[in-house]
């Protein structure tokens, strides 16, 4: 059995890594055996690099070797493309056609991005992996080919079978043995050494002089998220080598090459709208009104209670936290309240009582001078602004009910019943 480092080299593998030492250690242990292998992996994580170990250590190595890019490929022609067609079974099907898997009988198949295969193509892989036969598109006739399949996907499978979108039998058959490679930020000690790699074969394929990073740039190239992985990195890699005269790389001409360096740390994302969000200007303005009654409510509360007791300290006490979610600090009306009270006589006349509320009145009507009119209503009628809004969206759109309905955030048949409601 070929040794890891030996394989490794032959096949331009580049690390030390454990991780991926495991990997191809893995990938030359079931190549001699048929069975099926799946490679998962981040996208750029070099999958392609396995199932050309497995292939070129197997007794097929004198077999073809397919590589096809499930995703590449639409999804009306997939079928045709991998087990044939007759001619005539559809629209420009002028001529017999053989599929991949008749093609490479005797050798080994490789499907990439597997997990973009629709539904009905996985049905037809599953039955060429459980007794190697398959149907021509248009044809009656069962075929048989004896093909080795490796598998490739970047889709977390599990997921997807979650989803309804894979198999959950084609995905079991598939990772007979499953094969992680893992991705570039898991292999730091791995990061400088790929570097350097690909910039020593950039400076020999455009005949320049090699490049060489500082040690700080080195640091930011370890600490570099590396989305795109080994991808990403040659790509980094082949620009410096063609646009950089200088070659000695600092920190500061690296990070011009690496897109957000400042967004690498991950972040919560919650898929679920939360209940408090706002989805039009409409809700907005419901909101902004009702919070305003609301906080009228509790003034004139206030006020009544400060009438009836004719004792401000007592008020104050027994009434703390409506004072407090009135006059919270976010409004700034917390310190003016309390001013006001300590202003005026423990046991005040009702005079002086109608002089503390007046004040305070005053004090909110300088935060909110747009909210004079409001003040002198005890409540606001919401079905006023309603029909206010639905009016302006039938005259927008010309009586339209549909697109009323779109811009006011409701269905047609509820704005149809609100129609109704107010005879319009």
């Amino acid at each position: 059995m070929e040794s890891v480092q030996a394989t490794k080299q032959r096949f331009g593998i580049i690390g030390n890594d454990p991780k991926l030492n495991r990997a191809v250690e893995k990938a030359i242990q079931v190549a001699p055996t048929d069975i099926s292998v799946l490679v998962t992996g981040e996208s750029g994580v070099g999958k392609e690099s396995i199932p050309k170990i497995i292939h070129s250590l197997s007794h097929r190595k004198h077999g073809k070797y397919i590589a096809v890019n499930c995703g590449a490929i639409p999804e009306g022609t997939i079928d045709s493309e991998l087990f044939g067609h007759e001619k005539g079974s559809f629209t420009g099907a002028t001529a017999t056609r053989n599929g991949y898997f008749e093609v490479a009988d005797g050798g080994t198949i490789f499907l990439d991005e597997v997990g973009e295969l629709p539904l009905p193509t996985q049905v037809r892989l599953l039955r060429v992996l459980e007794n190697g036969e398959f149907l021509k598109v248009g044809s009656s006739k069962i075929q048989k080919t004896d093909v080795r399949i490796v598998a490739a996907t970047n889709v977390k499978i599990t997921e997807a079978i979650n989803k309804g979108k894979f198999r959950e039998d084609l995905y079991y058959r598939l990772s007979t043995v499953d094969i992680n490679l893992p991705p570039l930020r898991e292999r730091s000690e791995d990061i400088h050494l790929l570097f350097r790699k690909f910039a020593a074969d950039f400076a020999q394929k455009y005949k320049m002089p090699t490049l060489r990073l500082e040690d700080n740039a080195v640091q930011t190239l370890l600490n570099y998220r590396w989305s795109g992985n080994i991808r990403q990195l040659r790509n980094v890699a082949e620009q410096i080598s063609v646009l950089e005269q200088e070659r000695t790389i600092s920190k500061e001409k690296l990070h011009q090459y690496l897109p957000d360096m400042g967004s690498n740390l991950p972040a919560v994302i919650n898929p679920k709208k939360n209940e408090s969000d706002f989805s039009s200007e409409r809700d907005i303005l419901y909101k902004v009104l009702f919070d305003m009654q609301r906080d009228v409510n509790d003034l004139k509360k206030l006020t009544l209670e400060l009438m009836k007791s004719g004792n401000a300290s007592k008020v104050k006490e027994e009434n703390e936290g409506l004072i407090n979610k009135i006059y919270s600090e976010k409004h700034n009306h917390q310190e003016e309240l309390a001013a006001i009270v300590e202003e005026e006589y423990d046991e005040p006349s009702n005079v002086e009582v109608l002089n503390i509320a007046e004040k305070a009145s005053e004090a909110r009507e300088n935060k909110y001078d747009f909210a004079e009119e409001i003040q002198e209503e005890e409540s606001l009628s919401l079905q006023e602004k309603e029909l206010e809004l639905i009016k302006k969206s039938l005259e927008k759109y010309k009586g339209k009910r549909k697109d009323a309905a779109d811009e006011l955030g409701i269905s047609e048949r509820t704005l149809y019943r609100k129609i109704k409601q107010y005879n319009l």
